[in-house]
């Protein structure tokens, strides 16, 4: 019943804190210990979890990899005991509401250069402002990169808008296209000024309304920080939250005291079990991980000490979807060393798809968390705007299909301000 899911939308966000801290702080050893060979982690032996993770059928890991570790247990046998409680509290304290908002609409011109997932996006977002926008007198975009959004707003609600980032080309290309649509609309009321957030300090006002569409990293913290000072309305959709100048995250609310998660473990907030993924299916990202394993073992091998990750440095993430003899050869080519022979490319890549194998099984324990950590640094930031004085709202805001980064935090001093939320369906 909407009234019901209303109600739990208002759940105080340092209680929801609370519950999500009982359920990772006995496992910050899991989320703190990555899968990085075939050797089972001191974790999972710890646990008794090996013999039963590694007699993992084939059909059984593609199961909990396509529908995401929590839900592809439920239907296995013989789960050990804890593994199964751990996969039900964190489908529990990780089940969040879907926004409830008539998505905007636009003429095809006003969308030229936004792809159909950034549209969606925008539609939804914007259209779910409304209540927020009627009371703001101006419009903060943090993270605006080239101002669709912002561009978008000040046509949609005809409020002066400011699209704030530090990429001055990105901004360049927002001036742009804001310029050319005020040919056909009149003037947009859009200000694109240039500023790091990380270490230029952000002017928000009470009647600000201020927006982080995929805020990364320390930028969505030091938005919140801003906005609960300030007593401004906040929407922010995070991202990314390893992009921080810092090694470790420390808590901004009292509610998260003692939460310090390290750059490491808030990289695990990326990981995302879809059977269909938003840039590739699911096979092709595992694919592209096993390529990437075998790389390292041939940089390895050619006397580079590189740890896990570091074997993509310089190369485009994307490269791996090539598959590994295309990916070698490009990261030898950037580092100046030879070219792989044939024979390193066989044995390598025969060491990473046995290897591969097994770490994937091992991995899902860890994987099982990622959401729950996400979910902390998100708590962790509402909360705080709760202790200043703020209504929180969080939820899902799209699909996951549209993009994984889904969860939404709205605030404001007035709570009737806020959108609406409804309970989503289970799955």
């Amino acid at each position: 019943m909407p009234s019901a899911s209303r109600a739990s939308s208002d759940v105080k966000k340092c209680d929801h804190v609370a519950d999500v801290l009982r359920v990772l702080s006995p496992v910050l050893d899991v989320v703190r210990g990555p899968i990085e060979s075939a050797a089972p982690p001191r974790w999972c032996e710890e646990r008794g979890w090996v013999e039963f993770l590694l007699g993992l059928t084939d059909q059984e890991l593609e199961i909990c990899e396509r529908l995401g570790t929590a839900r592809g247990l439920a239907g296995l046998r013989q789960v050990p005991v804890e593994l199964l409680g751990l996969s039900w509290d964190v489908q529990r304290v990780t089940r969040l509401p879907m926004l409830s908002a008539q998505k905007a609409s636009w003429p095809r011109a006003a969308l030229r250069g936004i792809g159909a997932r950034k549209r969606e996006q925008l539609d939804t977002l914007l259209g779910a402002l409304t209540p927020l926008v009627e009371s703001a007198e101006r419009i903060v975009d943090v993270g605006a990169g080239s101002g669709h959004l912002s561009r978008l707003a000040a046509e949609l609600f005809a409020r002066d808008t400011w699209a704030l980032d530090r990429d001055a080309g990105r901004l360049q290309s927002g001036r742009k296209r804001s310029a050319e649509r005020t040919r056909s609309v009149g003037e947009l009321s859009v200000h694109f000024v240039q500023i790091d957030v990380g270490r230029q300090a952000l002017d928000l006002q009470a009647q600000d309304l201020a927006i982080g569409l995929h805020a990364c990293g320390e930028l969505g913290d030091q938005l919140v920080r801003t906005a609960s000072s300030a007593g401004c309305d906040l929407a922010l959709i995070s991202c990314c939250l390893q992009k921080t100048s810092r090694q470790q995250r420390s808590p901004l609310s009292r509610a998260a005291a003692g939460l310090a998660l390290e750059r490491s473990v808030l990289g695990l907030t990326n990981l995302t079990a879809r059977a269909e993924g938003v840039e590739a299916t699911l096979a092709a990202n595992l694919a592209a991980r096993e390529a990437r394993l075998a790389l390292r073992y041939l940089l390895r091998a050619r006397g580079l000490p590189i740890r896990a990750g570091e074997e993509m440095r310089g190369v485009n993430r994307r490269r791996a979807q090539a598959g590994f003899h295309e990916l070698a050869r490009i990261a030898l080519q950037r580092l100046r060393l030879a070219a792989p022979t044939a024979a390193e490319l066989r044995m390598h890549a025969a060491q990473a798809q046995r290897d591969h194998a097994i770490m994937r099984r091992l991995a899902l324990p860890r994987n099982m968390l990622a959401r729950l950590v996400e979910l902390a640094v998100v708590l962790d930031r509402a909360a705080l705007l709760e202790e200043q004085g703020h209504c929180v709202r969080l939820g899902q805001f799209v699909e996951q299909r549209v993009t994984p980064r889904n969860t939404v935090l709205f605030a404001s001093r007035d709570g009737h301000r806020l959108p609406l939320l409804v309970a989503a369906a289970d799955g």
